[in-house]
């Protein structure tokens, strides 16, 4: 590698370390400031830390190189779009930068971790291969090749000590999460560092991946419009994994395209993250755009499951359950459920009923209300700031809310698509599609006519 990935963990630790400390003296200052500050003051002076605390952890993050971007991914610590907009513009630089970078590998190292998994020559389980990688992971490369029977395929190839690196990393996740928590004051740290270390350890599997992959695959087979590249079994392997090839748009290029077929696409997109955990309790949890294409036959292919979660069928009911009570507008009964759940202290008395409805509402509105929305960026940003920013309305009801850990996937799921639909400005009136799979009511738009058959076979 030109820039080696640091795989120490005393070495990070030093870093995370000067990082957690800096952020606990910022703390006792600004709490002894606090004594004498306006609300005002105390809103803003929140706002500035918060914002702080997110560059000094992408500063970190990026000391970290290759490994550490996959933590940023996970964590997601402040992807929400909801800083002031004169800080916009830096920040989403800095995201991009952690997304984007990956540590340069020569090809004939990435060939040496593939015949070494493979346990053959390349030439003997490929019958071309192009040394160009066409795309970046996070935590390794994309190449395209040929099986001898003539199959187009994709191969993910994870890079050379990342797993190391990555395992070192969550050693220290405790550290970053304790600077996260000034930025989200609700979270539950210890059972966030538990789920990301979760997840994380299962993306350094291939094979894991390649299960999971597969169990997709299956679940989607022959469905109308969503479809999952089968997997290459004897192919895969802890740090390989083959799929078939998928020819597509890329979401750069239908954001390009007319209002119509975004959205369907976004659509699509809705129907399947929204669907695969409503309908089967096990979904994928990162809607990154460069995780689905658009097929020349209309359908649309996805093509990552790294990350995925089954939730268990008494956490699905109580969030279906949660949902109804929201849609029903009964502000109580979400109140027990959500508190039940573990999103708070139901004994908290400052806790109410009316205040937990109105934040529900104002997360969820866009899907909750029956009406038609437009996905707008402004939307998404007024959601997101409503997750947990300093500015929203909600902000001292926050302060008193966690998120419980099976929650937690699902949650970041559902904001990174409410993140996709946004960039495509997506139309639709989302409240009668979720409907489809929350209370198996009727098909609300053409794409629900059309895949009706679908799960009714597959329920059956």
């Amino acid at each position: 590698m030109a820039s080696k990935l640091p795989t120490g963990r005393v070495r990070r630790a030093a870093k995370v370390g000067r990082l957690a400390g800096g952020q606990t003296a910022r703390g006792y200052a600004t709490k002894a400031a606090n004594l004498t500050r306006s609300s005002e003051g105390r809103r803003a002076a929140a706002q500035r830390r918060q914002i702080e605390a997110a560059e000094q952890i992408f500063e970190v993050l990026g000391q970290m190189k290759g490994a550490a971007m996959k933590v940023g991914q996970v964590a997601s610590f402040v992807d929400t779009g909801a800083f002031p907009p004169e800080f916009q513009e830096r920040i989403q630089a800095k995201l991009a930068e952690l997304r984007e970078a990956a540590p340069h590998v020569p090809f004939e190292r990435m060939r040496r971790v593939i015949e070494d998994d493979l346990d053959a020559p390349l030439e003997e389980s490929f019958a071309e291969f192009e040394e160009e990688a066409v795309a970046a992971a996070s935590i390794g490369q994309v190449y395209r090749a040929r099986l001898h029977d003539g199959r187009d395929v994709a191969v993910k190839v994870q890079y050379p000590g990342v797993a190391q690196a990555v395992r070192a990393d969550l050693q220290n996740l405790g550290l970053i999460m304790r600077v996260a928590k000034r930025i989200a004051p609700g979270m539950d740290a210890k059972a966030m560092t538990r789920e990301i270390r979760e997840r994380l350890t299962d993306e350094l599997d291939y094979e894991h991946e390649a299960q999971q992959h597969r169990a997709f695959a299956r679940t989607w087979r022959g469905h109308p419009f969503i479809y999952v590249p089968p997997v290459v079994t004897e192919l895969c392997s802890e740090h390989v994994l083959v799929t078939e090839w998928v020819d597509g748009a890329g979401f750069e290029a239908v954001r390009a395209m007319e209002r119509a077929t975004r959205d369907r696409f976004g659509e699509i997109v809705f129907r399947f993250f929204f669907g695969s955990l409503y309908r089967n309790g096990h979904f994928s949890g990162d809607p990154h755009p460069g995780n689905y294409r658009l097929m020349p036959d209309g359908r649309v292919a996805f093509i990552d499951f790294g990350m995925t979660k089954r939730v268990s069928p008494p956490d699905l009911d109580a969030e279906v359950r949660a949902i109804r009570a929201a849609m029903d507008g009964d502000a109580v009964a979400l109140h027990r459920r959500l508190g039940a759940m573990g999103f708070f202290d139901p004994s908290d008395e400052l806790v109410t009923p009316e205040a937990v409805f109105d934040h529900f509402h104002d997360v969820t509105a866009w899907y909750i209300d029956d009406r038609e929305v437009t996905i707008t960026r402004e939307l998404v940003a007024r959601v997101l700031i409503d997750f947990g920013d300093p500015r929203s309305r909600h902000w001292r009801l926050m302060r008193r809310e966690t998120m419980p850990p099976q929650a937690m996937l699902a949650r970041r799921m559902e904001a990174l698509t409410l993140g996709v639909l946004g960039q495509l400005e997506a139309t639709a009136n989302w409240h009668r599609i979720a409907r489809e799979w929350l209370f198996d009511d009727p098909p609300s738009t053409e794409l629900g006519e059309l895949e009706r058959p679908f799960h009714a076979r597959v329920a059956a």
